[in-house]
């Protein structure tokens, strides 16, 4: 069995350095502490606390990656994951990734380390293989987020569904000049590929063609709405409607629109995505898809405690059903 003696010769480090990355400490060089956690990877080595929660002694702690933690959608999510938690008598830990690769990678160094019993992850931006890897330290669960592999366990909520549902609705309203909105890419793998194939499936079943001048990538807050808003009234040709994908993003195209002189819904049809309060908030108020958040939350930390615990549990799908709300933007 390895020891940190090891991990240090492996690592081409000092025993002292091999120790302050394992006690997580603030001064050590990023090379240095990426070198270390690779020699642990490659020895699987465990510190000795680790070694005394194997015996037995859990940390009580599951990790729960965010992108964002200031997006609504994941502050109600971890809450609801954080009392069913503490109902359980766990405590969570919040990582938010800023949708950066080497911050999950150090989130998920916690639970090799076992500092973390497991990790939650509502966001991802490593391959489905490198997360995989680490299972043998604990369990990981996807929280509406999905790989096609299958590898992980994973609570989905049907994407597809949801997007194909809001732009349906346009359609059947008379609107066939729609713009979308995704908060990823544009493409059949990338983040939000399960929305872009709903938004596809509508279109495509009217006839419709993309047009790539109605397409907005990789936005997220109610700023981004207000540019979306100040690109489409530049435009000669217009769209009549636009799915949004995302609350904040509607809130700020609605409130931006309007201010260019833009009539909503008569200029231009808006259509949410998570049911955020805030869309009940706005002038005029947000026709959105409806996300079950809490019961996404609740099903998510339910299922990475029976792995904890081995036992068996089925997600209940019936749960986890998108709803159109129609409001007064669509």
């Amino acid at each position: 069995m390895a020891n940190i003696s090891d991990v240090a010769k492996r690592a081409g480090l000092s025993v002292s350095t091999v120790s302050r990355v394992i006690n997580n400490h603030p001064y050590v060089a990023e090379e240095k502490r990426d070198a270390v956690l690779q020699a642990m990877r490659e020895l699987n080595y465990q510190p000795s606390a680790a070694a005394r929660q194997m015996r037995g002694q859990s940390s009580k702690i599951v990790g729960v990656i965010v992108p964002r933690i200031t997006n609504p959608f994941f502050s109600y999510l971890v809450d609801e994951i954080q009392q069913i938690a503490s109902q359980n008598d766990f405590q969570i830990m919040i990582f938010q990734s800023n949708e950066n690769k080497n911050k999950e990678t150090s989130f998920l160094e916690l639970l090799a380390k076992k500092q973390i019993d497991g990790v939650i992850m509502c966001a991802m931006e490593q391959s489905e293989e490198f997360i995989h890897s680490f299972t043998k330290f604990g369990p990981i669960v996807l929280c509406n987020e999905s790989f096609d592999g299958g590898l992980l366990p994973t609570v989905n909520l049907d994407q597809v569904q949801g997007a194909y549902m809001g732009v349906k609705y346009l359609l059947e309203k008379g609107y066939s000049k729609i713009a979308y909105c995704t908060g990823g890419l544009f493409d059949g793998n990338g983040k939000d590929r399960d929305r872009n194939k709903g938004f596809n499936k509508a279109i495509s079943e009217h006839g419709i063609k993309v047009n790539t001048e109605w397409l907005f990538v990789d936005q997220h807050t109610i700023d981004d709405g207000k540019n979306i808003a100040r690109k489409i009234v530049s435009m000669e040709y217009r769209p009549d409607a636009i799915f949004t994908g995302s609350d904040e993003v509607a809130a700020g195209l609605i409130v931006e629109a309007q201010k260019l002189g833009l009539k909503i819904p008569q200029d231009l049809a808006v259509i949410g995505f998570d049911d955020q309060p805030l869309a009940a908030l706005t002038a005029p108020t947000i026709t959105t898809i409806k996300q079950p958040i809490q019961e996404l939350g609740r099903e998510t930390f339910k299922l990475i405690l029976s792995i904890l615990q081995k036992e068996k549990y089925t997600v209940d799908v019936s749960k986890l059903e998108m709803e159109l709300m129609i409001r007064e933007s669509a």
